[in-house]
């Protein structure tokens, strides 16, 4: 019996021993390693009656209503050092590099301890040889992931508690892109796969997750991942000092994409207007191809402004915006002298087509109009760089394509040219604005019908070519007092034009190419005007009399032309061992000649009363495409076409082929000689060329205008020669010369990081597509409140690389020079002249500074001036932008947070010009 109670204790510690070895990973030995606990006291197991740590909440982790738990699937789970199974506590222990996979949910840790009866887990951190914790948990259940100190998870209720979790959301405020919100909290219970309730939380953007340069402390919230917080009493902390920015309740949205929402506005006090609001909206979309967003001012004076801002894109069909702004400008009160009440208004509309949406057809639009003064006055401080162009320009065209031979393309076409300077608008009378509306224009291809479509054309006959293209217009001018109303019609004039070219070319002892040709043209009008001369009532003053005559009526008119043309190479060879190994020189000269008949049958006569006169006119004059010529045209025009480039040695030695540098890009002469003429039968000289030097950092180009005749002393040609007058051989008439430089800190550096620096693209959008330059010569255009913080500038929250700025500073500096002389009756004056420049010095990575100026040496004094300073604060941006001087002058200070999600937790102030 003794015998039998050693064999039964004997096959217990076999049988005990064999399931503890088969628990072990791989096979290996237990070792006698301790596991510390975590600072965190979080037992693992509270009894049932005892109540949850976070008040008001009794929900157990463990199973509901007393039922059996139940798992629906396989529990994987291993760990590095060992896998322990005690069945007496009824637990398994895994210890470092703990892992648990069970369905979507995953769980790793230093240390993970298993209730197999409960299906409850407890995962925390383990210390490493210098004390320190490591291995945080990370759990992780679909797409949502938390990083705790320590978790409770129950696989069967899904529920758990979590101690000082972390967790990271991508989110979105629609047209302002998206960032990443980190949520911190000290107590964290997850009720369900999309709800958790917070204790003691933090919100916020910044890249320092340890130590994070702002935050929003909230007490209570609930959390519901990719959507919303929602807190209780929250305020704002900068470097852990709170400040009394608060709100007793509060909302987060964590929506990923466009969603609808407020914008806050920008509060202040104008010296003029009073106090405003600015920029407050709201933004909505509409699908996910479109949106609009609705902002405006208001200012107690009165004044007010709103703009609305519609963007829309549809992959690989269209693309566009549509932005409309107004705003209502009251200056002083009424009942004082300087007041005044203006309204101003200005239209974008941006449309482009994606080629493969329809290969034959094609819409695209370009539309700037409005007020001529509205840039000039608006009271937004982006519009500030555009208060120096002079032009609004629109254009807005459909065309189609008929790919049956012969091929036709027709396009419709409206257009508006406006001028917008001051001159222009110190006149309200002069007629600024000039439209088309709209323009009709077809084509046809070249038929050539002595030729095989398909085959090869040789010979005079084989060449021989003929089109057919129309442009119809309904052209009009008007200005800003009468634009959009019925009266801007009024002048309209409409008018068509058909035209028929017939053409050939041929080799002419194969280094001369010939072209010989003319065209038909017939002009259509659907009113004429006719002409007399009438004495006054008292018979002393005479005058022309116009008539309109409505109606359809045409002319028509042709003309003979012929060209011949080659080209000549010339290289001048110095020698592969020279540095300067060799130049060559291309010149195109070209000869033509032209012919067309005098139309005597389309003009009239009116005899003048008062000189006794006989007066030729045309009723054609004033029409759309005007009247044909009187008297014979029988002109002969030379001109000459270079371009200048030398081979020098590279100075990479590997090179096997010489560098080419282009000395003259382009030198063109041309003048011309009419036979009909009965004086100064000689035109004058026109030249203009224009190259790019120092690696191309340096673009010149220049135009000039050299006259063979002399003046009199009334400013006008004579037919003399001026060398025979006692001057030169030629009279400069005019000169232009625009020089533009660009050099930055890498032009010295080395060749591969020149090449791995990428562009800054869209940087001057909104200033290019108003009309204005697409650098910042002229200012630049910073909207702080909405603007788009690139994931670049983003990155610099984290830490910098100092020690390149102890060898160079990165900069850039932009130069442009222009100038226009004129002389043509002895004025001797300079129309313009002007140097304008613009750069940039980052002192250190995170200060920038920066100014645009320019010296206007016609009026004497200084171009619109403008310095910037920018300081990247990690999380926050700090600007201050400052116009010295001039009729714009102000001064504008900017800080706020860069994420989009935050962006309305900003201060500001400026003045006002």
């Amino acid at each position: 019996m003794q015998s039998n109670k050693h064999l039964l204790l004997l096959l217990v510690l076999l049988f005990v021993g064999a399931f503890n070895s088969l628990a072990q990973e791989d096979g290996l030995i237990s070792l006698p390693i301790k596991a510390d606990k975590d600072t965190i006291i979080a037992p693992l197991f509270p009894d049932p009656a005892q109540k949850d740590s976070i008040a008001g909440d009794s929900t157990s982790l463990g199973p509901n209503n007393g039922k059996e738990p139940l798992l629906l699937d396989k529990i994987k789970y291993k760990a590095k050092d060992y896998v322990k199974l005690s069945q007496k506590d009824q637990k398994i222990y895994l210890y470092n590099e703990a892992e648990i996979y069970y369905q979507d949910t995953e769980l790793k840790a230093g240390i993970i301890t298993m209730d197999y009866i409960k299906n409850e887990v407890y995962a925390g951190r383990i210390k490493d040889s210098l004390g320190n914790y490591t291995q945080l948990p990370y759990f992780k259940q679909g797409d949502n992931e938390v990083r705790p100190d320590s978790i409770r998870f129950n696989f069967d209720t899904q529920k758990a508690l979590i101690w000082n979790s972390r967790t990271e959301q991508q989110a979105g405020l629609g047209q302002l892109g998206s960032d990443a919100m980190k949520v911190y909290a000290e107590i964290t219970k997850k009720e369900n796969d999309s709800v958790y309730f917070l204790h003691e939380g933090k919100l916020t953007t910044s890249q320092d997750t340890i130590n994070p340069d702002y935050y929003i402390r909230i007490r209570k919230a609930k959390f519901v991942p990719k959507k919303k917080v929602i807190a209780g009493f929250s305020n704002l902390y900068i470097a852990d000092v709170p400040t009394p920015v608060a709100l007793p309740f509060a909302y987060f949205p964590l929506t990923v994409g466009r969603s609808a929402g407020l914008m806050m506005p920008t509060f202040g006090n104008d010296p003029d207007r009073g106090y405003f609001l600015q920029n407050g909206g709201y933004y909505v979309p509409f699908s996910d191809y479109a949106d609009i967003t609705l902002t405006g001012d208001f200012y107690t004076n009165g004044s007010y402004g709103f703009r609305t801002q519609s963007v829309y894109s549809k992959r690989y069909r269209y693309r566009g915006n549509v932005n409309f702004r107004y705003e209502n400008l009251v200056t002083s009160q009424k009942g004082f002298d300087d007041y005044s009440n203006s309204k101003v208004w200005n239209i974008q509309i941006s449309h482009s087509q994606d080629t493969k949406a329809s290969p034959n057809s094609r819409f695209s639009a370009s539309v700037n109009l409005g007020s001529s003064s509205y840039y000039q006055n608006s009271l937004n401080q982006v519009n500030l760089p555009l208060t120096q162009n002079n032009n609004l320009s629109s254009s807005i065209s459909y065309s189609k394509t008929f790919p049956a031979y012969p091929s036709v393309n027709m396009s419709l076409t409206a257009s508006h040219s406006q001028n917008t300077s001051p001159t222009a608008r110190a006149n309200p009378d002069q007629d600024n604005i000039q439209m088309t509306l709209p323009t009709f224009q077809a084509s046809m291809e070249r038929i050539f019908p002595f030729a095989k479509k398909d085959g090869i054309k040789k010979g005079v006959i084989q060449n021989i070519n003929f089109q057919y293209d129309v442009n119809a217009r309904n052209s009009l001018t008007t200005n800003d007092e009468n634009f959009l109303k019925a009266a801007m019609f009024d002048n309209a004039k409409v008018g068509a034009k058909h035209r028929i070219p017939i053409s050939t070319n041929f080799k002419v002892a194969k280094f001369f190419s010939v072209t010989m040709g003319g065209s038909y043209e017939d002009v259509w009008a659907l009113e004429t005007y006719t002409q007399r001369y009438e004495r006054s009532e008292d018979g002393e003053i005479g005058s022309v009399v116009k008539d309109t005559i409505s109606g359809f009526d045409r002319y028509n008119k042709y003309n003979m032309s012929a060209s011949i043309g080659t080209t000549v190479y010339g290289t001048f060879n110095f020698g592969e061992d020279k540095k300067l190994q060799a130049l060559r020189h291309v010149m195109r000269p070209s000869l033509s000649y032209g012919y067309s008949p005098s139309f005597d049958q389309f003009y009239d006569e009116y005899l003048n009363n008062d000189t006794g006169e006989v007066v030729q006119y045309s009723r054609f004059e004033g029409t759309l495409n005007g009247a044909p010529s009187l008297g014979k045209s029988n002109s002969l025009s030379f001109s000459l076409a270079n371009t200048l480039e030398a081979k020098v040695r590279d100075k990479d030695s590997t090179a096997t082929e010489p560098k080419k540098i282009p000395i003259l890009s382009n030198f063109n002469i041309s003048t011309g000689y009419n036979f009909e003429s009965d004086s100064l039968k000689l035109s004058p000289l026109r030249i203009n060329g224009g190259t790019n030097i120092l690696d191309n950092k340096m673009s010149i180009n220049f135009s000039a205008g050299l006259d063979p005749y002399a003046i009199d002393n009334n400013g006008s040609r004579i037919d003399k020669f001026n060398i025979d007058n006692g001057g030169s051989l030629f009279r400069l008439t005019q000169a232009n010369i625009n020089i533009g430089y660009s050099i930055d800190s890498k032009t010295f550096g080395k060749k591969e990081e020149e090449e791995e620096e990428e562009e800054e693209a869209g940087a001057y959008d909104y200033v290019a597509q108003s009309g204005g330059r697409d650098d910042d010569l002229f200012g630049r255009a910073d909207d702080f409140d909405r603007r788009r913080i690139d994931e670049d500038e983003n990155d610099k929250g984290e830490d910098v690389d100092n020690p390149r700025y102890a060898t160079k500073i990165p900069w850039n500096f932009r130069l442009a020079y222009s100038a226009s002389y004129f002389n043509s009756a002895r004025q001797n004056e300079f129309s313009s002249h002007s140097l304008m420049f613009s750069g940039d010095i980052e002192l250190s990575p995170r200060w920038k500074v920066g100014g645009s100026s320019g010296y206007d040496f016609k009026n004497k004094g200084f171009t619109l001036t403008q310095l910037r300073f920018e300081r990247d604060l990690k999380s926050f941006r700090m600007n201050f932008n400052w116009t010295p001087f001039g009729q714009y002058s102000r001064w504008y200070f900017f800080i706020g947070i860069k994420s989009s999600i935050l962006s309305d937790l900003k201060w500001e102030n400026r003045s006002q010009r």
